[in-house]
């Protein structure tokens, strides 16, 4: 197999990372692969409850994708065992434990998707219950054995917890040692996550020393901010752009990004290198490219990835018409709604799974969010008749529907 060279794999595998630990130990390794023309083992861990993909996932994934493209391989590890730990963040809810066929379920979900962007023929796909259940408790005692609380409190969470006196289960300090166990079963020459996973990773690396291995190369890759340009993507903060969203949906989360969010993305979810995007700011400055053109740039880079050019180019089309023309998108649902007297407006927002809770409904009211054939509503007590007759129900900048009400 032909390799490019370890310089021009170390110049793209570095571009936009966060941490690499060590460059001089990943060199020495992309070396020896060069000369024996095997592949490199790149691990990366997801967790089993969350099998739904957004473009802040795929930012590792594109560096996974990277390292296929220079011929190494890519092991996906579901954490099942870990799983029943529970990664400890900090958070104050505990997610609900999934069954086995559940995590297969997921892991096959994730799969797909990932695929997208992935060479299935360079990716394969681990649970770590298939070593961490054959390790027992005699060997999870001598895991234990080989790290020390001083480390572990190292983390920035139990460092807090501490500082706030908050409790600090003693089940929470497996978590990283069963993940740094997973690089030792697996034999991992690199492991990759978000910046969050850091000490993890870290903690991977003193475990494969203590094993007697080569310890791993970390890579950490920025967490991407959401639409909202402030908090993280997340779902639970409706700020994410999913990379299954319909491409019209798509289109139109990326060109609600601010003009300087913008330049993040086009870092981290695109194939365009360092120097072609500051090319690019330059023209912006320069007066030679108006900002929204290259948004729409962006937009169209995106939907094309996940979908196709024609996809993306009637995405752009639709955006226009809506937006630039001010029309109605061509493709609006319609949802009949039937009540025994006017409907309430937050029913009827619900009904068109605009809002996922009456609460959500009446705070999208509130923040001026909501119009009915183009009148803007602020009353969240407003009711629609049930004359059958339709209405344009608009929530937010992108969500439109047919709406009729008729009586039961």
């Amino acid at each position: 197999m032909s390799f490019p060279s370890v310089n021009e794999q170390m110049d793209l595998l570095r571009q936009g990372a966060v941490d690499l630990l060590s460059e001089e130990e990943l060199a020495a390794k992309l070396e020896r692969s060069a000369k024996s023309g095997k592949g490199l083992l790149v691990k990366v861990g997801f967790d089993p409850s969350a099998p739904d993909l957004h473009l802040g996932h795929t930012v590792v994934m594109r560096k996974m994708k990277l390292f296929q493209d220079f011929g190494h391989e890519v092991v996906f590890v579901v954490g099942d065992f870990t799983g029943m730990i529970g990664d400890p963040t900090g958070k104050s809810k505990t997610r609900p434990q999934l069954t086995p066929e559940q995590i297969r379920e997921n892991a096959r979900t994730y799969e797909e998707q990932a695929f997208r962007i992935l060479d299935p023929a360079h990716s394969r796909t681990e649970f770590n219950s298939t070593w961490l259940n054959e390790l027992g408790s005699a060997g999870l005692i001598k895991l234990a054995a080989k790290y020390t609380v001083a480390r572990m409190m190292e983390r920035d969470d139990f460092s807090k917890r501490y500082q706030a006196q908050q409790p600090i289960s003693l089940h929470e300090f497996l978590y990283p040692l069963a993940q740094a166990y997973d690089s030792v079963a697996l034999k991992a020459d690199v492991e990759m996550g978000g910046t969050d996973q850091l000490f993890n990773l870290l903690v991977g690396r003193d475990i494969m020393g203590a094993y007697g291995l080569e310890p791993q190369v970390v890579l950490t890759m920025p967490l991407l901010v959401g639409t909202d340009g402030v908090e993280k993507m997340s779902k639970s903060l409706d700020n994410y752009i999913g990379i299954e969203d319909a491409p019209g949906d798509m289109y139109g989360k990326v060109m609600s990004l601010s003009d300087e969010t913008m330049w993040t993305y086009w870092q981290l979810c695109t194939e365009r290198t360092d120097s072609e995007i500051t090319a690019m700011q330059g023209q912006v400055v320069g007066g030679q490219l108006h900002p929204k053109a290259a948004k729409q740039a962006l937009a169209r880079a995106i939907v094309a990835d996940y979908n196709d050019e024609a996809a993306a180019q009637a995405a752009e089309a639709e955006f226009d018409n809506v937006f630039a023309a001010g029309r109605l998108p061509s493709d609006m649902p319609t949802v009949h709604v039937e009540a025994d007297e006017p409907a309430w407006i937050v029913a009827v927002i619900t009904a068109c799974e605009f809002a996922k809770s009456n609460g959500e409904a009446r705070r999208l009211i509130k923040q001026g969010a909501v119009s009915l054939d183009g009148d803007r509503l602020t009353d969240d007590q407003a009711t629609v008749p049930a004359d059958g007759a339709e209405r344009v129900l608009k929530v937010g900048k992108r969500r439109f529907a047919r709406v009729m009400v008729v009586s039961r």
